[in-house]
């Protein structure tokens, strides 16, 4: 089963339980396991917390949710003020110290991809990946 969503969020504070309890929720419905659905959940929290402070005095920001069989993907889009792409932990191999940076350091450990992107449209996009357990085979096995 796959589940999509996108939300518009205000920028403040109140957003980022939010949209992490829809993340949870949807990880939960598809009965992935704890560890996992608390890593996505802790890296979804960087990532919006990262936007909600660094907005620039933005409205509103979004978040894009797409989980599959085999991965959750998402994508955090904002008009804000955008992340230095050199500073991001991925793009720039050993820097020793990123200024205000630990959020991203954390998001690099919980997710097996990140990435930065500054949109044709203006719109800065962060894209979180983080591979799913195989699950259904191992249920399948198990029931055996």
């Amino acid at each position: 089963m796959d589940i999509a969503f996108t939300v518009t969020l205000p920028v403040d504070t109140g957003s980022v339980p939010f949209v992490r309890g829809l993340c949870r929720q949807a990880l939960e419905h598809l009965g992935i396991d704890q560890p996992v659905i608390d890593e996505i959940a802790l890296a979804l929290t960087e990532a919006c917390a990262n936007v909600v402070q660094h907005s620039g005095g933005r409205a509103h920001y979004e978040v894009g949710i797409a989980i599959d069989d085999h991965r959750c993907r998402i994508t955090v889009w904002d008009d804000g003020q955008g992340l230095d792409a050199e500073a991001a932990p991925n793009t720039r191999a050993g820097r020793e110290r990123i200024e205000g940076g630990t959020g991203l350091l954390l998001m690099q450990a919980l997710v097996d991809r990140l990435d930065f992107r500054h949109d044709p449209d203006g719109r800065h996009r962060v894209t979180l990946e983080k591979q799913l357990s195989s699950r259904p085979t191992l249920r399948l096995l198990a029931q055996d």
